[in-house]
């Protein structure tokens, strides 16, 4: 991989682990229920599901989604329905409960799996390495070592921008003793993974 091309895919995922979004919010989310470093457990599914869906752009499932456009769209309206459930269940919340204590939160499986099974779902994700990634791998360099560089990029920059935004969550904290701020901040979150899910539905069924 040339240096300029590794470059412009750093600045890519620098800036999409910065953008907010269902992985973004749900991390959040986690931090302000169980505090910073659980959140990270979220955060390492989502990493690790990324890296399923590098594996499945190296192995041409762009090329796939184009060739069988109705598979792939149907596809992506399960992800979107499985986004609109976690937004439910995010606005349904009780805006008065306080934070649990680390040692109270949910099974470390539990957490890092409702990472991987978020992003596996999110059709962001085909958006970026899809449609976007298979752009950066040059067919007449080695691919696994591409998938290796990519790889190793990717989780360094998604688990950046997530924990900034684990511990952000976590400083505002104390703002969230307010049950009305609290009820309006999971309406945001939820609007904001819905909408952005949906916008990629849309942009990449136009693509198609």
């Amino acid at each position: 991989m040339e240096i300029t091309v590794w470059l412009a895919l750093i600045g890519l995922f620098f800036a999409g682990g910065l953008t907010p979004g269902p992985a973004v919010m749900l991390v959040m989310a986690s931090s302000l229920r169980y505090g910073p470093k659980p959140a990270l457990l979220p955060a390492l599914g989502i990493s690790f599901a990324n890296l399923i869906w590098i594996s499945a752009a190296i192995a041409g499932a762009g090329a796939l989604a184009l060739k069988f456009p109705s598979m792939f769209f149907g596809l992506k309206l399960l992800g979107l329905t499985f986004i609109l459930y976690l937004a439910w269940r995010m606005i349904a919340s009780d805006p008065a409960r306080t934070r649990v204590d680390a040692k109270d939160a949910p099974p470390r499986p539990v957490l890092f799996f409702k990472g991987v099974g978020l992003q596996l779902a999110n059709p962001n994700a085909l958006v970026f390495f899809g449609l976007i990634l298979p752009a950066y791998i040059d067919a007449g360099r080695p691919l696994w070592t591409q998938a290796l560089i990519i790889m190793a990029t990717v989780t360094a920059t998604e688990m950046f921008g997530l924990a900034v935004y684990a511990w952000a969550a976590d400083a505002m904290n104390q703002r969230f003793a307010h049950p009305q701020f609290t009820r309006r901040f999971n309406q945001f979150a939820a609007l904001a993974m819905v909408l952005t899910a949906g916008f990629a539905v849309v942009m990449t069924s136009l693509a198609n």
